[in-house]
Parts: C-alpha cells; structure tokens; sequence
C-alpha cells in the first residue's frame, strides 16, 4: 500500500543535491516527519476529549416472539484499542470511517495509563468483550489494535482463548516480535514486555494450534517505533496471517491515514463477504 505524498514538486531538487535512491529515501522521511508532527498536533488537542469512557447507546428492545423476521447476518462489532499512553481520541477519524461505511457497530475502549501488565489488561479486555457481546446480542468482534493495543489483543486472543470471540484481529504498528526503540524507556514495565525476548513475546511465539481468529497486520516502512521495522509483521506458522505494508508513513498516521483505514474497511469486508458464502447467503 503506497501513500502518495504532497513534496513532489521538491523532488528535482533532491536529486539534484542527494543520489538517487537516498533523495527519494530523504523525500519520504521528510514527508513522513511532517505528517507526524501534524498528527501529533491535532492528537494533542483531542486528546483531553478521549479521557472519558466512551458512552453506548441503549440496547434495542427485544423483538416481540410473535414476529415474524426474516433471518438477518449482520457484521459484528468492531472494537478500538488504543496504544500506550494514549486513550480512544487517536481514533476520532478511523471510528468515522468506519460508522460511516455502515453495517458495523464501532466501540473504543480505553485502558489505564496506569497499567503495567499486558497480561493483566488483556484479561480486562476480555471482560469487555463478553459486556459488549452480552450488550450487543454479538456472538464475535472484531478488533483493532494500534501499537501496543494489538498487542494486548493479540495475547487475549491467543494465550487466553479469546480466538472464541475475537473474528479479525487487526493490528497497527504493532510490535509483534519486540521493538528496540527507546532503551531509556525500559523503567515502565510495560515497555519491558515489548522489547524481543521479554516473556510475553516469547509466549506469543509459542504454539497455537487450532486459533480460529483471522490476523492482519499494517506495518510501515517509516515506522520509528518499530525497531527493526518488520517486528510488525506477524511470522506464526500457526495464526492465519496477512501482512500488510505501508508505504511513506509514520506510526501515529497507521491510525489516521485514509488509505489504511480504507484497507482495514476492505480487510474486514473480505472476512464477512467469505462467510457469507460459507453460510449460503447471496452476496451483492
């Protein structure tokens, strides 16, 4: 997936001053650079408004047994789960995106930013799950996890059976296999649990045989978190994975840009459509 930038007109110049392969390198970094200071800026004013839990509608009224109704599939909800030090405000445009694409509920969830255990918060967002399932008449959700929300989703789906609720898992600048970045952030215990070889990682790469949960992971180039890049990839010989690269942007866009939004639409689209089929229903 390639992300078309707005400094074309600088590329001559580039080119002119850098070789080749390093000015269009240079041109993307800037490009990427610029984005994430604009988000950043945008995410800092939001984020006060994400602070709160997110308000649900009412539950519809039970339907009456003595209705008739023609049998309905209905996509399942989609559940947002933001990244570290962060809350539900980063997903102001992709929740958009997606209400607006219809047939699907769309609910944020925040964690603390107290939390110090991914196994810990992975269990309360297990205890999420069922409450919406039970809200919702839902038997499944769909997630999507940016950062280190991908990751707690992914242990909950697959160290503790939540591959029985969880249809597609899709993760965002996820640090899969551990990241390196910042060293000076190991005193946070949650950071240490992210780097390669903490015990959750390596949990993770344990067999799991039998996972029912669909796996896709957008990983970008230009990501500066991700250390090396491709820890954002899902390699598990046992998980029904797709990996998706991202070209030109940072990790703060992976939750914003309309380009991955319009891939994570298409990503949980594909699922549905195909289980129509398997179910016998007409697809349109």
């Amino acid at each position: 997936m390639k992300v078309t930038g707005v400094l074309e007109p600088f590329l001559p110049l580039c080119r002119r001053v850098l070789p080749g392969r390093l000015a269009c390198l240079s041109l993307a970094l800037l490009k990427s650079t610029a984005l994430e200071a604009a988000i950043l800026a945008g995410h800092l004013l939001l984020y006060p408004t994400g602070l709160t839990p997110e308000r649900h509608a009412p539950a519809q009224p039970a339907q009456r047994a003595d209705t008739a109704l023609l049998p309905v599939r209905t996509a399942p909800p989609v559940v947002l789960l933001h990244g570290f030090i962060d809350n539900r405000s980063v997903f102001v445009l992709l929740r958009r995106t997606l209400a607006q694409h219809g047939g699907q509920r769309v609910e944020s969830l925040n964690y603390s930013p107290l939390t110090c255990d991914i196994r810990t918060a992975a269990g309360l967002l297990g205890r999420h799950i069922e409450e919406i399932c039970q809200r919702t008449g839902s038997r499944r959700v769909d997630i999507v996890g940016h950062s280190l929300g991908g990751l707690i989703a992914r242990y909950y789906v697959q160290r503790l059976g939540g591959d029985h609720r969880v249809r597609t898992l899709v993760t965002l600048g996820t640090p899969h296999s551990g990241t390196r970045v910042a060293p000076l952030a190991d005193a946070h215990p949650i950071v240490r649990q992210m780097r390669p070889g903490s015990e959750v990682i390596e949990e993770l790469t344990r067999p799991a045989p039998g996972c029912r949960t669909r796996f896709v992971s957008f990983w970008s180039d230009l990501d500066s978190l991700m250390e090396p890049v491709e820890t954002a990839r899902i390699d598990h010989p046992d998980l029904m994975a797709t990996n998706v690269q991202v070209t030109g942007i940072g990790h703060l866009a992976l939750a914003v840009h309309p380009a991955v939004a319009t891939g994570i639409r298409q990503a949980l689209d594909e699922v549905h459509t195909e289980e129509r089929i398997a179910d016998g229903l007409t697809v349109a």
